[in-house]
């Protein structure tokens, strides 16, 4: 897509583009915040199910959250398209009521079966359409910063949701997923009588089955060499972050000894830490360093962090690594704002769509990956006893994913 191009989609959606921000904003917080508060009494209620055997249903909870990133691969590009076919308002407020019912049908459930095809994820793929939503509605040179304060939502959510999930389900075990199915019903009311439409009629793309299946939406990305080598990049950075929900919690006890209080606010601190950085400083960052620069500098900055995070002796050490890691956060964005200048404003759902699929898969890989090598370098078979070994690969890949865009980019430059 030309600057012009995107310049002119601009200026169409300029009347509403403030108003629409805040509301997507919220949109993804409260989903977030919605997910967020199911997630400490979920293991609990599904143990309620199998005679609270744990280890049942510890097997059980892994295979919910494998089904979970499988309708994200196969849902994230079907929602992409129809967006860009009928526009991000209605896909955007179905999801919204949809995932709604999702939680009054977890809230209801009288068995495994009904909770699994309530957490099943489907309506939850919308983010994709939301971030596409964005990209209609600001200009090309603007847009990491947006996706910046966009991300700062997800940190928010995922704070304040467990925390709130907790005191909730001390009253009820179910009561969370009410209090989550208010918030989306109460999400998807506000978008009824706040949100237009940021697609215009003749901008929109006919709607393809082969383009709305995953395989099709990979396609995309394999259309230009750029966008395809960012997608790498992203694919391989995603399974690098799946290192913090997959071991942090099992490696900080196990090395550093920590009660369950400390892992808490470590990764509270984690949160807030992202939050400061996608919030305030992508902006500046991006006008400063330029999109190039600033994905290699917060590239170099996730592998960093991780290095520190996987070798350091102590937990106030570690500590040091949680705002260097945070700096990551800046790659994202700029990653973004780069994929959406490189197809036209009919393909931006669909791009989306694909780029939450190869995230999606990365949730496939990454827990197997991390928690095989944690177990495997603190076992009395290892080679050498290496607690830390999960962080340390996740810097390696880090470092692969600079290389990839030092190679497809270029090497830092000055900032146009």
């Amino acid at each position: 897509m030309s600057n012009d191009a995107g310049e002119a989609m601009a200026q169409s959606a300029a009347p509403v583009r403030r108003g629409a921000v805040a509301f997507i904003f919220v949109t993804i917080l409260l989903d977030m915040l919605a997910l967020g508060v199911i997630m400490p009494i979920l293991p609990k209620l599904i143990e309620s199910f199998v005679d609270n055997d744990t280890a049942h249903a510890a097997r059980i909870f892994g295979l919910f959250g494998t089904a979970w990133a499988l309708m994200q691969f196969v849902f994230s590009p079907l929602l992409g398209a129809l967006s860009d076919r009928f526009g991000r308002r209605p896909v955007v407020l179905l999801s919204n009521f949809g995932l709604a019912a999702d939680y009054v049908l977890m809230a209801l459930a009288p068995s495994l079966l009904w909770l699994f095809v309530g957490i099943s994820g489907i309506t939850s793929a919308s983010i994709s359409t939301a971030f596409a939503y964005i990209a209609d509605i600001t200009p090309p040179e603007r847009r990491a910063a947006v996706f910046g304060r966009i991300g700062a939502a997800f940190g928010a959510g995922f704070i304040l949701g467990p925390a709130l999930g907790g005191l909730l389900g001390d009253i009820d075990p179910r009561l969370p997923f009410w209090a989550s199915a208010a918030l989306s019903f109460a999400n998807a009311l506000y978008g009824l009588f706040v949100l237009p439409e940021s697609l215009a009629p003749d901008k929109r793309a006919p709607f393809r089955w082969r383009s709305a299946s995953p395989v099709g939406a990979l396609r995309l990305l394999r259309s230009n060499a750029m966008l395809a080598a960012l997608s790498v990049v992203n694919f391989i950075a995603q399974v690098a972050h799946v290192v913090l929900p997959s071991t942090f919690v099992l490696y900080a006890t196990y090395r550093y000894g920590w009660d369950s209080k400390t892992v808490g606010l470590t990764l509270a601190m984690v949160g807030i830490c992202a939050m400061v950085v996608q919030g305030l400083a992508i902006g500046a960052i991006v006008r400063v360093l330029g999109e190039r620069n600033a994905l290699l500098l917060g590239l170099c900055c996730g592998a960093l962090g991780f290095l520190v995070l996987g070798s350091a002796p102590t937990g106030p050490l570690s500590w040091i690594g949680i705002p260097i890691l945070a700096l990551w956060g800046i790659s994202g964005a700029a990653s973004q704002a780069l994929m959406t200048r490189l197809v036209a404003p009919d393909q931006q759902g669909q791009l989306q769509g694909a780029t939450a699929s190869v995230q999606s898969m990365s949730q496939l890989v990454g827990p197997f990956l991390f928690t095989l090598t944690f177990s495997y370098f603190i076992g009395a078979s290892a080679p050498l006893h290496l607690p830390g070994a999960p962080f340390l690969l996740a810097a390696m890949l880090m470092v692969v994913c600079v290389a990839i865009a030092v190679r497809t980019l270029g090497g830092p430059r000055t900032a146009e």
